[in-house]
């Protein structure tokens, strides 16, 4: 399962740094590449699907880090915790989706305000219906009681797509500070669902991965080039 999760992460964040920049990402090709990483994403969530639900001993470690991260659980660590997630509740995403959108409108980037937007509704939603259908048993520890529809966590999936939304819609001088910070605000996420137990690891590793995936169709999507726009897309200077 991390396995997985590491090579669909790593192949994600080297493929996208190229793709973020003021250069228009090279469509020759950049689709066909960025459909693979959405390919590498969903072969990933399959793969943790799988294990955390067919596994026993997958299922044993899931519940033994679960709790492991509840034991950090501090009355200030759990206000920070809830305060966090809180960010991630339906209300508080879309303010935050649609702020996204502005700067993308703001930086006459009208398809890729378009396209996250669409991320921004459809990643949380694909998320809602896979829970009640992929809906399995957890390996139980005290202290912690997880539901069978959790996987994969939708606050793990709202807050990969914030991060790497924010990094798509951001200029290119602060790609490294938006990148730094939604990484830590990925992370810290994780965390504090796992130290609230209000999922399990792989439920969090799923909501990555699900997030990432939209992400990464989306950007195959902006790297096709619409018919009849090849010559608007050519630099000013080189069309006089």
């Amino acid at each position: 399962m991390s396995e997985h999760a590491h090579r669909a992460g790593a192949t994600f964040v080297s493929g996208v740094a190229p793709q973020l920049g003021g250069r228009r990402p090279d469509r020759r090709g950049g689709a066909a590449r960025w459909l693979g990483v959405a390919a590498l994403c969903l072969a990933a969530l399959v793969a943790t699907w799988c294990a955390s639900a067919l596994v026993a001993g997958v299922r044993f470690k899931d519940a033994v880090a679960l709790h492991d991260f509840t034991l950090l659980n501090r009355p200030h660590v759990d206000t920070v915790a809830n305060a966090l997630l809180k960010l991630l509740e339906p209300a508080p995403f879309t303010v935050l989706a649609v702020a996204l959108v502005a700067v993308a409108v703001a930086r006459k980037r009208p398809r890729l305000a378009v396209a996250v937007a669409a991320v921004s509704a459809l990643a949380p939603l694909s998320c809602e219906l896979l829970k009640p259908l992929l809906a399995h048993g957890h390996d139980q520890l005290p202290g912690a009681y997880i539901a069978d529809a959790s996987w994969p966590s939708g606050h793990a999936t709202a807050a990969v797509v914030l991060a790497l939304c924010a990094l798509l819609v951001c200029p290119r001088h602060l790609r490294v500070l938006v990148g730094a910070i939604g990484a830590c605000f990925v992370l810290a996420v994780g965390c504090s669902l796992l130290i609230l137990a209000w999922h399990m690891p792989s439920d969090v590793i799923g909501g990555y991965l699900l997030g990432a995936l939209w992400v990464a169709l989306a950007v195959a999507a902006l790297c096709i080039r619409a018919p009849g726009r090849r010559r608007d897309l050519r630099p000013t200077a080189a069309r006089a």
